[in-house]
């Protein structure tokens, strides 16, 4: 399970920021910014092998549920 920042955004802001340095900006003035989008993903296969049992509600209020991808 993780609760992180939406990786499609912060590579969006990232070529936002890459754009204005490629167009002459100094780095140094491009203000830094937080994420605003995260997203909580639940792997309940992975969570099953380590013995643990996630609540239908925590499956419910997940971004994304992904299933089969059990790591060894």
């Amino acid at each position: 399970m993780s609760y992180a920042a939406r990786t499609s955004e912060l590579f969006r802001r990232v070529a936002r920021q890459i754009d204005r340095i490629l167009r002459g900006e100094s780095p140094g003035s491009i203000p830094i910014e937080r994420p605003t989008t995260f997203e909580l993903v639940v792997n309940p296969d992975s969570a099953k092998v380590i013995g643990l049992t996630l609540p239908p509600s925590l499956l419910r209020r997940a971004d994304r549920v992904l299933y089969h991808l059990v790591i060894d």
